[in-house]
Formats: C-alpha cells, sequence, structure tokens
C-alpha cells in the first residue's frame, strides 16, 4: 500500500466513528471525526512584499493542472463527507477565471456536504471582486463568508507592501458582494514601515465605515524569503518600532469594541455570533482535512502539510507518489500543550474541563511554575473555568507561548 493510500484510509476510518488510542505517556485521546476542511490555491497576480504562503505567480496554465491533481487527491476521501466549515485559501482563490472558479468549487461541494447552517469561507483580493462574473460564481455556489484582502485604506501602504489594488477598489468590492454574501470580514496590516498611528486609525475607521461583520488585524511580520526580509537586510527598510506597534494593537482593542466589533481572538474581532467558526477549529485543537499544495491537515494526532512547491506537488501526485512535504505524529503531551497555546489565543482563553476531557491532562500539570509566574507578571488570570491572557498578556502573547512552550 503506498504511503498516499494509506494516508487516505486513516483520513476514511477517522470519520467513521470517534477513535480512541492510547500513547506512551498512558494517556487516552479520543479523535473526533473532523469536521473542517481547507483547501489551498496557490494562484495569485503578484506576490505581496511581505508574503511567504506557497503560491505562483503568472502560472495561469497550471490551473487545469492543479484542479485535476486536486480531484485525484480529494477522491482519497473515497466518499463524501459532512463539514461544519469549508475554507479556501491561498494565494489568492478569487483569482481563477470565473469558469474555473465555478469548476473548483463544484468539485469541492461534490466531496464536502456543508452542512446547514455552515460557514463556506473564500479569501479575495478586491480588484477581483469587480468582476460580476466571478461574483455570481460565488454566490451561486453557496460561498456565505468572504475573507477580503484590503490590508489597509492609504494607497501609499497598499503600494509598500506591493498591493496590486487602491482604496478605492475595496469599497467597491464590497459592494458587489454586499447583497449576495452575508458575512464580509476585511483583513488589515498594521505595522507597515512609515505607518503612523494617525494613518492606522484611518484605516480602521475606513473598515468600519463599510460595516463589514468581521474585522482582522495583523501585525507585519517580516519573513525570510520574502522580499521585505532582502530590503530589511539591505538597510533598506526598518520595521515599526515595537512601542509604536503595540499602541496601533491597543488602538485596535479600544476602538472596534467600542463599535461593535468585539475581540474574541489575539487578532480578530467580530459582531456577536459572527466569528470565523473554521478558524476556531484550530484554536480549539480540533482535527482537520486539508488539502492543496501548502495545505495542513491535523488527523489521529498526526499533522501532515502538502509539499510547498506547487511544481512538486503537481509532479508527485501526477505520477501517484506521496504530496505530503512534511508529517509529525504528536505525543499525548504535546497534543494537550499545543492545545492550551492555541487555545490562549481566545480572549475567553482555556477551558480546563475541555484540556481534561479532550486530552487527558490536568492544566496546572501542564507547567504548574509557568502559570504561577506568568500570574504574578500579570499576563495571565485565573478564571471561572482555567486561564485566560490579560490585556498586557495579549501585547506579550509570542513571549508567554515561549515560557509555556519551555515549561515542558
Amino acid at each position: 500500500m503506498s504511503q498516499s493510500r494509506a494516508l487516505a484510509d486513516t483520513a476514511l476510518h477517522s470519520q467513521s466513528r470517534v477513535e480512541s488510542v492510547s500513547d506512551e505517556a498512558g494517556r487516552l485521546a479520543a479523535f473526533r471525526p473532523p469536521r473542517s476542511a481547507y483547501i489551498h490555491v496557490p494562484f495569485c497576480r503578484q506576490r505581496c512584499e511581505y508574503c511567504d504562503f506557497t503560491l505562483v505567480v503568472g502560472r495561469e496554465g497550471l490551473v487545469q493542472r492543479y484542479l485535476a491533481a486536486l480531484e485525484r487527491q480529494l477522491a482519497s476521501l473515497r466518499t463524501p463527507v459532512e463539514v461544519e466549515t469549508l475554507f479556501l485559501g491561498g494565494g489568492t482563490p478569487s483569482h481563477l477565471q470565473a469558469g474555473d472558479l465555478a469548476q473548483l468549487l463544484s468539485l469541492l461541494r461534490h466531496w464536502f456536504r456543508v452542512a446547514p447552517g455552515g460557514e463556506l469561507s473564500v479569501e479575495a483580493n478586491p480588484l477581483d471582486l469587480l468582476d460580476d462574473a466571478r461574483v455570481r460564481v460565488l454566490v451561486d455556489a453557496g460561498v456565505n463568508r468572504i475573507s477580503l484582502g484590503a490590508q489597509s485604506f492609504v494607497d501609499s501602504e497598499l503600494t509598500l507592501l506591493g498591493r496590486d489594488h487602491r482604496e478605492e477598489d475595496i469599497a467597491r468590492a464590497v459592494e458587489q458582494v454586499r447583497g449576495g454574501i452575508p458575512n464580509l470580514s476585511l483583513d488589515l496590516i498594521f505595522g507597515v514601515p512609515g505607518q503612523t498611528l494617525g494613518t492606522w486609525r484611518r484605516n480602521l475607521e475606513r473598515a468600519l465605515e463599510l460595516q463589514p461583520r468581521h474585522l482582522s488585524t495583523y501585525g507585519l511580520t517580516i519573513e525570510k524569503g520574502t522580499r521585505f526580509y532582502s530590503l530589511r537586510n539591505a538597510g533598506r527598510l526598518s520595521a515599526a518600532p515595537e512601542e509604536l506597534e503595540a499602541q496601533m494593537y491597543e488602538l485596535a482593542m479600544d476602538l472596534l469594541p467600542a463599535r461593535g466589533l468585539l475581540q474574541y481572538e489575539l487578532s480578530n474581532f467580530a459582531e456577536p455570533g459572527w466569528d470565523c467558526r473554521h478558524n476556531h477549529t484550530y484554536w480549539a485543537g480540533q482535527t482537520y482535512h486539508g488539502f492543496g499544495p501548502g495545505a495542513a491537515r491535523y488527523l489521529q494526532g498526526t499533522r501532515e502539510v502538502g509539499h510547498r512547491s506547487t511544481t512538486t506537488w503537481l509532479k508527485r501526485i501526477e505520477s501517484g507518489e506521496d504530496p505530503i512535504g512534511f508529517r509529525e505524529t504528536l505525543s499525548a503531551e504535546d497534543r494537550a500543550r499545543e492545545a492550551v497555546i492555541l487555545g490562549l489565543r481566545r480572549v475567553p482563553g482555556i477551558n480546563r474541563s475541555e484540556i481534561q476531557h479532550d486530552h487527558g491532562w490536568d492544566l496546572d500539570e501542564l507547567g504548574r511554575e509557568t502559570w504561577s509566574q506568568l500570574k504574578t507578571r500579570g499576563l495571565v488570570e485565573t478564571t471561572s473555568t482555567g486561564y485566560r491572557l490579560t490585556r498586557m498578556g495579549r501585547l506579550l502573547a509570542d513571549s508567554v507561548t515561549v515560557e509555556l512552550v519551555g515549561s515542558e
């Protein structure tokens, strides 16, 4: 049996029942059938200066090969499955021409039946949504959530980031989807080189004027392999000062809830009832499907990531080889620790009983002294159900994570 076939059998088996397994720590872990799926669409019009995601630019000739390969990979499921959330990310899924986009969505709707009331999300670029044909395809396919990569409402910032749209395009794109897709989310980036607290406030205000149900605010990170990384190393780009970046984050934490978008996770704000349900799957440490180059999936305690090279991923599937580029099986303790770290991202924090029920570990057992130290320093506080980050803790979340990882 080939490795890819073995993975398919594991995925199928995990959907038929809740499977309990014991591991070296003597813990009992229950793996629930996946109720979420992520599909990675690697095509983009251009690569942004800060982007290190799996994507290809100017390779539209690969689209049909991608769709055929994705269909072969999805066939490993053996039978269509029901999910509560289906998320198309990238890359830029909306970059596909209307006909190709329709083909992709038809394929996905065959293999994944979105449950009544479920969430079908698509990441989109503003310029793509100015095309009526693309918008009709999305609406007809039942897409009910759009994550729009606005990033900024200041044209000079958009130019620096390498975005291909301008401020006016964002509002036009929002109007295009407003009537047919009920849940609109906007993405914004803060800490852009040269950005001031005033221009960041303007970004937030302009976003609020468009009345999105959901807003994500991401601090700019300069990753190795990006254009920004090279520019910084050459002394031609300076990252925003940490103090200014903290002020920008605090502004978002104050302004957005005051306007009705409540913070429910470190980077995410939403009207009550409009959280991104798909992302809650990750933060709760639940299992999920993942298909496409660079896509992660988490099944039966094993995390697998598709090869990050789109062409290598294509060639492997076309030749019947395993398209997975990375694979690791977590111990019961590692799974529990990861659930704690991910759970802390949520504003309500970690639920002690969930960690005990899902992973068989007492929350304090996973770093008793560390919890005490974090509370003493005002980074974590006790709740009726467990622990959560304080406001200061949210500002220093990366440091908290490092300490919890080091408490093994």
